[in-house]
């Protein structure tokens, strides 16, 4: 369980790290919340410090995948993408500089079950 909190936190941040969580990023993270079985109270805490929770996107590419991946792997951890998990990463990803396309490829990747 303090893995799954530690990258619902990470989840948290990054939603974050544009300086507010919009509506939409705050609902998918209810739902991944509660498919991750993180009560609530838990989480609505955890939005409420979200700005202490400092996320520095990565200025480098390869770390910059490696979060993208780590989410990617986060989410389907259930074997697949719940919607609000892949709309948060669809978010994320646009922070993190990739394009629809890239991501797609990272996406397409991570559920034929291959690493990149």
């Amino acid at each position: 369980m303090a893995t799954e909190l530690e990258h619902f936190r990470n989840l948290v941040s990054l939603s974050a790290a544009d300086g507010k969580i919009e509506e939409t990023e705050r609902i998918a993270l209810s739902k991944i919340a509660y498919e991750k079985g993180i009560p609530m109270d838990r989480m609505n805490v955890m939005l409420n410090r979200a700005s202490e929770y400092i996320f520095l996107i990565p200025q480098n590419l390869i770390d910059r995948e490696k979060q993208l991946q780590d989410m990617i792997e986060f989410a389907m951890v259930d074997g697949e993408f719940a919607s609000a998990e892949l709309e948060l990463i669809t978010t994320v990803a646009e922070k993190l500089g990739f394009s629809k396309d890239e991501l797609k490829t990272y996406l397409d990747s991570a559920t034929s079950g291959k690493k990149n």
